[in-house]
């Protein structure tokens, strides 16, 4: 990669560059998350610390030559499984290995946490994240995902084991 590329680990303190972020996230893809801008995009400080506050959580940006340019969270799930959230990179910043860096940062902190199992979901149709996971040994499972706005339409469940 001949950009340097370095991941940040960030806190509460850090909300105005999570909000700036995410809000960024869905902008640009809003046909890759569940969740919609309106959701968050007025939400004030509060609500961002709190996001950022999750017990146990892991909360990662990615910055090139200075710029935030990806994120992705961490968050413990059911029992010994831990979830994989919110990942995205900046379309200028694709295909460089930045969501390679952001999935082993958070597969690297679900295993040091004492994860089994690392779970996200994927939007059907979301290609490149799709192809993403897989080469990170992510497999589809059979649970089923959270309905999309829609009402019809669900996420795709996919899971890696990590022991």
């Amino acid at each position: 990669m001949g950009d340097r590329v370095s991941l940040r680990v960030v806190t509460s303190d850090d909300w105005p560059l999570w909000r700036d972020l995410r809000v960024a996230a869905l902008t640009d893809a809003p046909h890759a998350f569940r969740a919609r801008l309106a959701d968050w995009e007025s939400g004030g400080r509060e609500q961002w610390r709190a996001r950022l506050a999750t017990p146990g959580a892991h909360h990662v940006v990615a910055v090139r030559d200075g710029r935030p340019v990806g994120m992705v969270r961490g968050v413990p799930g059911d029992g010994p499984r831990s979830e994989l959230r919110s990942l995205w990179v900046d379309s200028e910043a694709r295909g460089a290995g930045v969501g390679d860096r952001l999935v082993a940062s958070v597969t690297a902190w679900a295993l040091r946490s004492g994860a089994r199992t690392l779970r996200l979901a994927v939007v059907p149709g979301n290609e490149a994240a799709l192809a993403l996971y897989l080469r990170h040994g992510f497999v589809a499972v059979g649970a089923p995902g959270e309905p999309l706005a829609d009402g019809v339409t669900r996420e795709r469940v996919l899971d890696k084991a990590l022991r």
